[in-house]
């Protein structure tokens, strides 16, 4: 098990397999869709990612790994040598300030609409139960959600194959690592949970037939990137796109054992409540899956500098991640050091437009000091 010194704090180094963090604030991945419709990073992103760079790592927001992966308007992508080149100039601006980016990967799964798709083709997710929600922004305006197809069994190798592809193009690109984006109700996190999973083959059933999906990925980017270099987020607690299954506790904590012999980077885990509880029992917590995963765990979702110091302190996290305070708060870190006051979150209607404002606009404290006093 990790063991954390008495010492250990939000603000204290931590050592992340061979990467040495000069703090335990994570920049959470949070999607922004700044990439425009060739789904291209660009100088705007690199911007917004080097004002951030004094947390103690970066994960960027969720890039499909294919075309069919893909889900929302204007987000990147890392599925053509194309985009990889794109991503250098934004890890380059991170890596000019001292501070490691991991790349977040993902495939919506269901939770896409077939105007992202191929020739117009449904979207794919383990069976074909919709989402029951108010509906998705796609190309053509906001849209009901659509029945997805099942995926037949013979078409998961090439997902697997989709999302080794985009670990070697992220290794390319110059990041220092990679996160499995299984949480949320995309894809991966659609076959662990048997309110989306109901197949009847060899990936669908019992506990460990819906882990095999998470654990083939798993193992195709283990041959890309070594185990310190490979994080995976899940959201046991979650209710996004529809999810929250009654065998949840113990889907999540065999899964959490089982990612365990794999001496990845961390587990990142959205374990706080504040975007909702599915109510299947009591929600989860960082305490259990400390039982079974031996490797630094990550906290996110609607904490505190206070809260996250106490998980810290009490052993609970080894890191904690935060997205909306880093929307407005570009100097996170230096706010937390110094006790000045966060600046209140973006409106939403900002944070998924294409351009800088809700994006690169929001000033560091000091400058907001100084205005406020003129």
């Amino acid at each position: 098990m990790v063991s954390l010194t008495k010492s250990a704090s939000l603000l204290s180094s931590l050592e992340l397999g061979d990467l040495s963090l000069r703090n335990r604030v994570v920049m959470a991945p949070m999607t922004r869709s700044r990439a425009g419709e060739e789904r291209m990073p660009n100088a705007l992103m690199a911007e917004h990612y080097a004002q951030r760079a004094s947390a103690g790592l970066i994960i960027t927001e969720a890039t499909v790994v294919s075309q069919q992966g893909i889900g929302w308007l204007n987000t990147p992508g890392i599925y053509t040598d194309e985009q990889a080149e794109a991503w250098k100039q934004v890890v380059d601006a991170v890596h000019a300030q001292g501070t490691p980016i991991f790349l977040q990967l993902w495939h919506c799964g269901r939770a896409s609409h077939s105007s992202f798709q191929p020739n117009g083709q449904l979207p794919v997710a383990p069976s074909a139960i919709p989402i029951q929600g108010e509906g998705i922004y796609t190309p053509i305006g906001k849209q009901p959600h659509e029945t997805p197809r099942a995926l037949e069994t013979e078409e998961i190798a090439q997902i697997v194959a989709d999302f080794r592809h985009a670990s070697q193009l992220a290794k390319i690109a110059g990041f220092d690592g990679v996160e499995l984006h299984s949480a949320n109700g995309y894809l991966l996190d659609e076959f662990l949970q048997s309110r989306t999973n109901q197949r009847s083959d060899r990936y669908g059933g019992s506990i460990p037939n819906r882990y095999r999906f998470v654990r083939e990925i798993v193992e195709a980017v283990l041959t890309v990137w070594s185990p310190n270099r490979l994080g995976i987020r899940l959201a046991p607690n979650g209710i996004y796109n529809d999810m929250g299954s009654e065998d949840f506790r113990e889907t999540f904590l065999y899964v959490a054992e089982q990612l365990n012999t794999y001496g990845l980077a961390y587990l990142h885990l959205v374990d706080g409540l504040a975007f909702g509880f599915h109510s299947y029992g009591e929600p989860m917590t960082l305490k259990e899956f400390r039982q079974v995963f031996d490797g630094l765990i990550m906290g996110n979702c609607g904490y505190t500098q206070a809260t996250a110091e106490s998980a810290i302190a009490q052993g609970d996290a080894d890191l904690i991640s935060f997205g909306r305070d880093f929307i407005a708060n570009p100097d996170l870190v230096e706010r937390f050091t110094n006790g000045w006051p966060l600046s209140p979150s973006a409106e939403p209607q900002v944070w998924y437009s294409f351009d800088p404002e809700g994006y690169t606009d929001f000033p560091p404290y000091a400058e907001t000091a100084a205005s406020t006093t003129l």
